[in-house]
């Protein structure tokens, strides 16, 4: 955090996109989602989903992520749900960080919305104008060209950036403008005025062990010297309590390395005991995680299945290919067998089905060509990948639903026909006539 001779003062930016998937959410259904101020993202009524993301209104209730579709509607029941719109989740943020991008010479992705932005030494390029300025700069470029708010949170290191951010969010009655920038020589006071529990790496257990003892914010902390807080809690977590609480942490901001994997999961609405089914929503989780994994320019050489039985028993079964894949074709093959397998040694009714993709490299290393039998039941063949990025290249165009699977789209069209007869039944007594949001 310090510095010293020639080195530079770190200039370290966390961009955090406001409430995310439900600004993403209201994009896509201008008409419904985009109108209701009470909101929340992650399943439809009646679904044993969990919240994704909820408005502020909707949080202001108790309504809070990872909690369950009924709890949240019970505490919040005029609010409208609507499924998370996972590829227009996925397209945004590939958005937002293209835009960022153009700002700052190196951008680390954290997540599929926060972004660290190392400005360090783009003085001269900005013109010596204050960090602030350029963080406004920043937010207006990503909203005008996404569509999107962003919030932006700035220090000298990464902790900083990441609290100043929760206190740059406009949040109702907060007086924040969007941008919190916390000067170098400033972060001791400003950390004066955080919580302990704000703090990333304090999780609940350690928050409660502190508390017990009277430490509830940093400046509790700073109060009391390095040697007390080592006895108190050991070297190893004293050393990195008394470091945190006045603000010292990394500043080193990079391209991250590749993740570890890329799956989808869905819960169902009712549990699932017909093996036809179970495979139809297999083929949908695949065609999902098989767009992903390409979006991200990767390839995949494990496929992973994940199937948790009505009595809450969560089973496993994966594979390793012999090189990396990225198309749908292998993908479901592999997925397909492996759901066979857990089916036939234990048949009872699904209440979830997930699909992980992992052992993952970047996509663009050579594919050895199958020569033998390009048809190849566990091989991927240039054709393979052709047809993929092809599919790719439409849905990119003309929406995730341009080109689906015969079979989902099949199932698409009688679920279209059964909600268009039960519409005049929805209608009677309702003070809402717009139909609910479907599932796409």
């Amino acid at each position: 955090m310090q510095t010293g001779g020639h080195q530079a003062t770190r200039r370290i930016l966390l961009v955090d996109a406001d409430a995310f998937f439900v600004a993403v959410a209201r994009l896509e259904d201008p008409g419904g989602a985009g109108k209701a101020d009470l909101l929340i993202v992650g399943g439809a009524p009646g679904s044993r989903g969990v919240v994704c993301s909820a408005s502020y209104a909707a949080r202001a209730h108790g309504v809070r992520s990872a909690m369950s579709i009924a709890q949240a509607l019970r505490l919040c029941p005029k609010a409208m749900c609507v499924p998370v719109p996972r590829g227009s989740c996925g397209r945004k943020s590939r958005e937002i960080a293209r835009v960022l991008g153009r700002f700052a010479p190196l951008v680390e992705t954290a997540s599929i919305d926060e972004w660290y932005l190392d400005m360090t030494g783009t003085e001269t390029l900005y013109r010596g104008e204050p960090l602030d300025a350029t963080a406004h700069r920043i937010r207006d470029g990503v909203q005008r060209e996404t569509g999107l708010a962003v919030s932006i949170g700035g220090g000298t290191n990464r902790l900083i950036a990441k609290l100043a951010v929760e206190h740059a969010k406009p949040k109702p009655g907060t007086g924040a403008n969007g941008v919190r920038i916390v000067a170098a020589g400033e972060e001791v006071a400003f950390m004066s005025r955080v919580a302990l529990a704000e703090i990333p790496g304090i999780g609940p257990r350690f928050h409660e062990r502190l508390a017990r003892l009277g430490f509830v914010h940093a400046a509790d902390v700073m109060a009391t010297t390095e040697a007390e807080i080592v006895r108190r809690f050991g070297e190893r977590e004293g050393r990195w309590l008394h470091q945190r609480a006045r603000g010292v942490a990394s500043a080193e901001v990079r391209e991250r390395d590749l993740q570890k994997s890329v799956s989808h999961e869905e819960t169902f609405d009712r549990d699932i005991d017909v093996d036809d089914e179970l495979e139809r929503e297999l083929l949908r989780l695949v065609t999902r995680v098989a767009s992903d994994l390409r979006a991200k320019d990767l390839a995949a050489a494990t496929v992973s299945i994940k199937l948790r039985d009505r009595d809450f028993r969560t089973r496993h079964a994966s594979r390793t290919l012999d090189q990396p894949v990225i198309a749908d074709r292998v993908i479901l093959s592999t997925a397909r067998a492996l759901l066979r397998k857990l089916r036939a040694a234990r048949r009872v009714p699904a209440r979830l089905l997930g699909v992980t993709l992992s052992s993952l490299s970047r996509s663009d290393e050579p594919l050895q060509i199958q020569l033998f039998d390009p048809a190849a039941r566990d091989g991927e063949t240039t054709r393979d990948r052709t047809i993929a990025a092809t599919l790719d290249r439409v849905r990119d165009r003309f929406g995730p639903q341009a080109l689906v699977p015969g079979r989902l789209a099949r199932t698409r069209a009688a679920s279209t026909v059964e909600e268009a007869e039960a519409a005049p039944r929805q209608r009677v007594g309702s003070t809402n006539s717009r139909p609910a949001p479907r599932k796409r």
